[in-house]
């Protein structure tokens, strides 16, 4: 089969860590795999997937309309010379005329359920990359049941033609930290040994970073020993991020460290005393699993595939700032929870494997050759 990397992002966010995390997988499994990347990702998946057959695109396609233009001409000729029985397409969008089964990863339905969460030009292309997935794809891989039922709720999808596959951790990268990592993460954020409460992800309106500052201005304005709260990820489009960090009182303190490098990820989430994910709805929601297994306490929301990602090992609450300040002062002052939730969710999180949501591709994959 050919996977496309070709949408995976330089940042290597989430779609980034979902198609590296598969590719691997899929190359421990043997399988017939050929990839075809960004030139900048050429290397790195020569080392992922050794035995694969690696397709540098040409560089105009780092250009997202360009991508997009080549995907429908240039995609069906990388298919065609490395004579694939099979090509999955892992962000939404396919070739029309692609000579041979597709099989499409939707990741997420709130462009349809919560639209007024996503800017009007995203919100609009992604919907007809997914309308037109559940109608030309062979088959459709989602990462949870939750993506699966809103698609066949909202759009009348076709259930049998959904596969879902969970996304998978990578061990190597998100694990228990040592002292050491999470003393590195404390200095390079300059926080001297203050406790913190972390963010990681994409400040857009979705995941609700305005609440969650909110909340803990009023969970903690009034204590002397009160957290950190740290923003960590892309600067994203809430605008209303912004207002909310200008009402923070002077003496609470809120950094913005933008992205963090991945080896400072398990100090980061591991080290934190709550990782808050308040979001309003994800199609998976990798932060919370990658935070349950560096052993971090989480606090999230019920809404969509959250709660089969955390399962009893994380701790809820509503999206309200009101909530949030109540989940977050209580969490914070037991210890023993946090400790309880810390080991359960590590626990938990040995369930989510790359090699279980690679068996899973395949099978798609060979449903859709048999269609």
């Amino acid at each position: 089969m050919l996977v496309d990397a070709t949408a995976v992002p330089a940042d290597r966010g989430g779609v980034g860590r979902y198609v590296d995390g598969l590719i691997s997988a899929l190359a421990d499994l043997h399988a017939e795999l050929a990839i075809v990347c960004q030139r900048s990702d050429a290397e790195r998946y020569g080392r992922l997937a050794p035995e694969a057959r690696v397709v540098a695109g040409p560089a105009a396609i780092a250009h997202r309309p360009a991508r997009l233009a080549w995907e429908q001409t240039g995609l069906p000729l990388v298919a065609q010379q490395v004579e694939a029985d099979v090509l999955h397409s892992p962000h939404y969008t396919m070739p029309l005329r692609a000579g041979r089964p597709v099989v499409v990863t939707v990741h997420d339905a709130t462009f349809f359920t919560e639209p007024g969460l996503h800017s009007s030009v995203k919100g609009t292309f992604f919907r007809s990359a997914t309308r037109t997935a559940l109608r030309r794809a062979d088959r459709v891989v989602v990462p949870s049941r939750a993506t699966r039922d809103e698609l066949v709720r909202v759009l009348e999808a076709d259930a049998g033609q959904i596969d879902v596959a969970y996304h998978g951790v990578d061990p190597g990268t998100f694990h228990l930290p040592s002292d050491a990592e999470k003393q590195r993460v404390q200095a390079r954020l300059g926080l001297g040994g203050q406790p913190f409460i972390a963010f990681l992800g994409m400040l857009e309106p979705r995941k609700n970073v305005p609440a969650l500052i909110a909340a803990w201005v009023q969970a903690f304005a009034d204590r002397d020993d009160a957290p950190a709260l740290v923003l960590a990820g892309g600067a994203g489009w809430d605008d209303q991020v912004d207002g909310a960090i200008a009402q923070v009182p002077s003496q609470l303190r809120v950094l913005r460290p933008g992205y963090l490098r991945f080896t400072d990820l398990p100090g980061y989430l591991g080290g934190a005393r709550i990782v808050a994910y308040p979001s309003h709805g994800e199609g998976f929601g990798l932060p919370v699993l990658e935070a349950m297994a560096c052993g971090a306490p989480v606090l999230t929301t019920r809404r969509l595939s959250l709660p089969e990602v955390g399962g009893d090992a994380v701790a809820y609450t509503e999206p309200d700032a009101g909530s949030i300040a109540t989940a977050l002062s209580q969490l914070y002052d037991d210890a023993d929870r946090r400790a309880a939730l810390a080991a359960a969710g590590h626990e938990r999180s040995l369930q989510f494997t790359w090699a279980a949501s690679a068996e899973t591709h395949l099978d798609s994959y060979l449903r859709a050759l048999q269609r």
